[in-house]
């Protein structure tokens, strides 16, 4: 997964808590940029033809987007359902958003064959706790900051 990537997941988790567009302080909150480095990757998202940007409304993702958004959250929830289902690594959410930038495709459908991953995936990501529902531990809220 790359940084695009990161933004796609996160611009898709926040348009579906605003229920519409999602804004470029929002998204660039959630993971602890400015918002001029959101609005930058926003640019690039847009001329990939993965997002759409109006002005003071927000952004949205276009069908590809919507894709490779669902694909990246889904990478993410099998990291960490990895990292504290079967390693019972204690702080599972940061080390999921480090390895989440650097795990392939190959790696990520390895690890998905020793998590079970449900069928709901990643339908079953909370935004909220930052964390996958079908974890077999608490996850704790994250601070932006923190990402």
């Amino acid at each position: 997964m790359n940084t695009a990537d990161q933004y796609l997941k996160t611009i898709y988790v926040v348009q579906d808590s605003e229920d519409g567009p999602a804004s470029t302080g929002s998204i660039a909150d959630s993971l602890g940029v400015s918002p001029a480095s959101a609005n930058e990757m926003i640019g690039k998202l847009e001329e990939r033809g993965l997002a759409e940007h109006e002005k003071y409304k927000g952004v949205t993702l276009t069908d590809d987007g919507i894709v490779r958004a669902r694909d990246a959250l889904q990478t993410y929830c099998i990291i960490e359902r990895f990292l504290a289902n079967v390693l019972a690594v204690e702080d599972f959410q940061a080390e999921a958003r480090e390895l989440e930038a650097v795990i392939d495709d190959t790696v990520a459908e390895r690890l998905d064959t020793i998590i079970d991953r449900q069928p709901e995936c990643p339908d079953c990501f909370d935004p909220e706790s930052d964390a996958c529902a079908c974890l077999e531990v608490a996850a704790t809220p994250v601070e932006p900051e923190q990402q």
